[in-house]
């Protein structure tokens, strides 16, 4: 299976910024994933003219509603959205988002035919004291829908987020390892299917050996994604 290259623009981008979404298109780039901002995905439906997948950086756990702001799962599918990401680590700490939640989230993506994008990850604080495989384990609990449909997992370890800094290949490995073994317990045999990304500082001078670890199926790219140049960089990589 092809490794999944998936590009988070975060808050980043307008609409000139939508030409690099076509140069990705048009440069080799069909099978990349981009999550542009709420403002940019309609448009960059149309220019990516179905070589790049485009999906949400986010979504409402409810249909429709009184929620001032927010965006749902139909909403982005009826734009031409194809996945959207849920329980980013910047969400999780700065909109306060619980498991529950996040959870809430990718039954709703997955309602409204998108595929899911889950992400997981511990702090530093949480690495140095042990915790990561507890944490993990305790996020996979309380985050994951009840099937593995349409379901991908981004392990994201919130230390080396946009911080240059990157887990040693052996620390990414065990992981990775460790989730697959707990979605095959969740799941059984479908939870060998789920394909799960490492995310963090990925950039084309470490995504080789990123992609070459044992059970890691592709990246979620932050700053990196936001160029052309720079992510079909990370796809030859692949």
């Amino acid at each position: 299976m092809p490794a999944l290259i998936v590009g988070n623009w975060k808050m980043n981008g307008l609409g000139e910024d939508i030409a690099e979404i076509a140069a990705m298109a048009g440069s080799g780039g069909r099978g990349l994933w981009i999550a542009p901002p709420f403002t940019l995905i309609d448009r960059a439906v149309i220019v990516s003219a179905g070589a790049v997948k485009i999906g949400g950086q986010d979504c409402h756990a409810n249909e429709k509603g009184a929620h001032t702001g927010c965006v749902s799962a139909a909403m982005l599918a009826d734009l031409g959205a194809g996945f959207v990401i849920v329980g980013h680590s910047e969400r999780r700490r700065d909109n306060g988002e619980t498991d529950a939640g996040v959870r809430a989230k990718a039954i709703a993506g997955k309602a409204a035919g998108l595929e899911v994008i889950l992400c997981i990850g511990e702090t530093q604080g949480q690495r140095d004291a042990g915790e990561t495989e507890a944490v993990l384990a305790a996020q996979l609990e309380g985050s994951l829908p009840d099937d593995a449909e349409a379901l991908i997992i981004a392990y994201e370890p919130v230390w080396a987020i946009g911080t240059g800094r990157t887990p040693t290949l052996d620390e990414v490995a065990a992981a990775h390892r460790f989730i697959r073994e707990r979605l095959a317990a969740r799941f059984g045999g479908a939870g060998h299917g789920v394909r799960i990304l490492y995310g963090g500082s990925v950039t084309p001078a470490n995504a080789g050996e990123l992609l070459r670890v044992d059970e890691v199926g592709g990246v979620l790219v932050g700053g990196a994604s936001l160029t052309a140049q720079s992510l079909l960089a990370i796809a030859a990589a692949a």
